[in-house]
């Protein structure tokens, strides 16, 4: 019986025997080799709706803020609806990964690295849609508060739009220290595995130098940690301050002290929503099923369920507040929304986020995968239709009739909105191709507690009183089909290169090729591996034989050129 207590995996993180290798190989494919179909038709889509949407706003800029829908009465509209709606989304990046380690979940591993990029790109969107309602975008930097041309004009500190970019930039660049320090392993990574020259700089350069030693791993675990403290107080301030812009205004409607916490509430649903969405579609188009599992979603929309509850209790108290307050412009405000002429957009936001999320009680929907994928996207049109609803019906009927109005979009507006959601997609898409979306250092530290394969080995491990005659037949034959099938690599890898014969042969110094310690060249004694004449004969399929065989520093035996500098030492 064993000495101490190990608790036992309850569902696998990992699925497939997966070893340390495999997870290396699976996640370093998508950055390594060519793009799949499916990935150039969604890039293709995201690109023509970005380059759609740069026409838009060139035309705007060339022309002036009039081609929007925008009038004396609805001033803010679909801009700063589109506005709040991207920096909602970015919440949840920073908050599954933050939040998350510092409770030390294990799941977030598979999917902390999409959801940190996802922050990044959405915030990038955000802060397009302020800089171009100026009107002048080239004097964007009038915001920051620096001497300008006119001398002492400084900017004003009580503008909301200040906020915003306070804001936006501290979010920004905590989260992209933040994500970039998660990267470090997983570039190194990819910088070991390159064979071209300049590819191995580039990520050299990406990897800071990391080496992978204690020391290394020590100071990462402590940024991480700092960096995730001041992350998780920041993913309530950003939206709270985006929040204020409304909350400290007179408009019936915004004037409440709710928006803080509800608008907390509401950009975690949508960002957790849109975090499903790419998890999704990443599975599938970056064959990740075995890391991005079903289990993944299942918590991820249990997440979307609870927090969708919070966002209509936000939506019951305001309606009581209203009535409550006994102010007749505040629950005209209310009434107006649910029953003016904007009705359609309050009850889409009612059905997407209120009743919509109540399906993932039931177990069988909240594990389907095309079921969470639509119901993440109704999420998604549901918070965008709130912002609208808020934005929207508060300021086309406020205190005067006689300046009361209706707005309506133009294609100026949809373009530019549809240019930002291709210009999301392209960007993540293009990280996906450059970048691991999976922190294969992390999922490599919880593979012996969460992995398929080291379940059934532990499993095996029990006193045979506790094991089932046939499930341990059962690990038998597969540990001998295991072991089989590393012989016949072996004699597959010693046919191609030609055996050691101790009789007639006289072993080499291996250790002289560079690449080969003294382990590595026990492992290669131990294969059958003795001459630089052997080693001479490797290529592409004899380096892949030998890393499946190793299982130890995938690539290297490619990268360093084995072969090239045996056949140098062979004819010294």
């Amino acid at each position: 019986m064993a000495s101490h207590y190990e608790a036992p995996i309850r569902k696998p993180l990992v699925l497939g025997d997966k070893s340390y290798h495999d997870v290396t190989v699976d996640i370093a494919a998508p950055v390594e080799g060519r793009a799949n179909k499916h990935w150039w038709i969604v890039f293709s889509i995201a690109l023509v709706a970005f380059l759609w949407g740069v026409g838009c706003i060139i035309y705007t800029i060339s022309t002036g803020i009039g081609t929007w829908g925008l009038n004396k009465t609805v001033n803010w509209a679909w801009d700063i609806t589109n506005f709040v709606w991207w920096v909602g989304i970015g919440h949840a990046g920073t908050l599954i990964s933050a939040v998350l380690l510092l409770f030390r979940q294990k799941w977030r591993m598979a999917i902390n690295r999409s959801a940190e990029a996802m922050t990044i790109f959405s915030v990038i969107q955000a802060a397009l849609f302020p800089v171009i309602h100026m009107g002048r975008p080239w004097l964007a930097y009038w915001v920051v508060p620096i001497p300008n041309q006119f001398g002492s004009l400084w900017v004003n500190f009580n503008s909301p739009l200040l906020w915003d970019v306070f804001a936006i930039s501290t979010y920004l660049s905590v989260s992209m220290v933040f994500w970039w320090t998660g990267l470090l392993p997983d570039f190194a990574m990819i910088r070991d595995r390159a064979v071209l020259p300049f590819q191995k700089k580039i990520y050299s350069l990406l990897s800071f130098g990391w080496t992978g030693r204690a020391k290394d791993w020590q100071r990462f675990e402590e940024v991480s940690l700092v960096l995730a403290g001041l992350a998780t107080p920041l993913v309530l301030s950003v939206h709270t301050i985006v929040s204020m812009d409304f909350a400290t205004a007179v408009i019936p409607g915004w004037h409440t002290t709710i928006f803080p916490p509800y608008f907390v509430a509401g950009a975690v649903f949508s960002g957790f929503a849109m975090v499903n969405t790419l998890l999704i579609i990443m599975r599938k188009v970056c064959h990740l099923e075995a890391y991005i599992t079903v289990q993944h979603i299942e918590l991820m929309n249990i997440v979307i369920m609870i927090t969708g509850s919070i966002v209509g209790c936000a939506y019951i108290t305001e309606l009581f507040m209203a009535w409550y307050s006994g102010v007749e412009y505040e629950q005209y405000a209310f009434l107006n929304r649910a029953t003016g002429p904007y009705w359609w957009a309050y009850w889409a936001m009612m059905s997407c986020n209120v009743f919509s999320p109540q399906f993932m009680w039931f177990k069988k929907l909240r594990t389907s995968i095309m079921f969470s994928f639509f119901i993440s996207i109704i999420v998604n049109i549901g918070m965008w239709f709130e912002r609208f609803v808020i934005i929207v019906t508060s300021l086309h009927r406020d205190y005067l009739p006689s300046s009361w109005s209706m707005f309506s979009p133009t294609f100026i507006d949809i373009g530019i909105f549809i240019g930002t959601i291709g210009f999301f997609f392209v960007l993540f898409l293009l990280y996906a191709r450059t970048f691991p979306v999976i922190a294969q250092a992390e999922v490599k530290t919880i593979l012996k507690s969460s992995g398929e394969k080291y379940k059934k080995l532990r499993e095996a491990g029990k006193p045979l009183y506790q094991i089932n005659g046939g499930s341990v037949v059962k690990e038998n034959v597969e540990a001998a089909a295991e072991i089989k099938s590393d012989e016949m690599d072996v004699a597959s890898l010693l046919d191609s290169i030609g055996t050691f014969d101790s009789s007639k042969d006289t072993a080499d110094d291996l250790k002289m090729v560079k690449g080969i310690g003294p382990q590595m060249e026990k492992t290669l004694n131990k294969i059958g591996i003795f001459t630089f004449a052997q080693v001479s004969r490797m290529t592409e399929k004899e380096y892949n034989l030998l890393d499946s065989i190793t299982e130890s520093f995938p690539g290297r035996a490619q990268r360093d050129d084995w072969a090239g500098q045996a056949k140098k030492l062979n004819n010294k």
